[in-house]
């Protein structure tokens, strides 16, 4: 009998993280031999718009996915204080397992966590290294730039290459480079793993 699938809730600010979050999950679940169904359920409107549609979905539908992701960018106010702001929405056994995602500041930094594979890999771009800033549009610029700069089309300032990005990234580097990204790769591949041996538990809610 083929394994049943682990399925998937996913809440995002925008395209930039959309394309990013899911080329992760796909990775980390395929690391864990982790078969998933991601249903994407909000992925414009920014910040805001995420918490706003994550609280109206826990009071609409009846059955969740067994896995919960959100991501929401840091903004410069620390992991943990972004973290909180979705942790206080959820209730108690709604789901089987959550990850949570907090960019910091801003999910184009997640992008461009693993510079060396970047330069090394078939993409051949080069980025250079420098402080953390909270400037706005400052790691946008800096990713359109990268791509630009190797010589690739742009249509989307750079995310369009997500996928790519992902499968040459070297996670346990780029997760050093970037803590927030370590945070959330750790919280996925426990809340996989958490959601596949869990699945016949009975929901709380439920």
């Amino acid at each position: 009998m083929s394994e049943v699938p682990v399925t998937l809730d996913l809440f995002v600010e925008d395209a930039g993280h959309q394309l990013l979050i899911e080329a992760l999950i796909r990775r980390v679940a395929r690391d864990e031999a982790i078969a998933i169904v991601p249903r994407t359920q909000s992925a414009r409107g920014g910040h805001g718009r995420v918490l706003v549609e994550l609280e109206l979905s826990f009071k609409l539908r009846a059955q969740p996915s067994d896995l919960l992701v959100v991501a929401i960018d840091a903004n410069c106010k620390g992991w943990n204080k972004a973290r909180g702001e979705i942790e206080g929405l959820i209730p108690a056994g709604r789901y089987l397992a959550t990850a949570i995602a907090c960019p910091d500041p801003h999910v184009e930094r997640w992008y461009l966590a693993d510079p060396s594979s970047l330069a090394k890999s078939a993409l051949e771009v080069k980025v250079k290294s420098e402080r953390r800033k909270c400037k706005k549009d400052h790691y946008k610029h800096i990713l359109e730039d990268a791509f630009r700069s190797a010589g690739h089309p742009i249509r989307l300032g750079g995310i369009e290459f997500a996928l790519e990005i992902v499968e040459v990234m070297d996670l346990y580097r780029a997760g050093k480079n970037e803590p927030s990204l370590a945070q959330f790769i750790e919280g996925l591949r426990a809340g996989l793993r958490l959601a596949k041996s869990s699945r016949g538990v009975r929901r709380s809610d439920t």
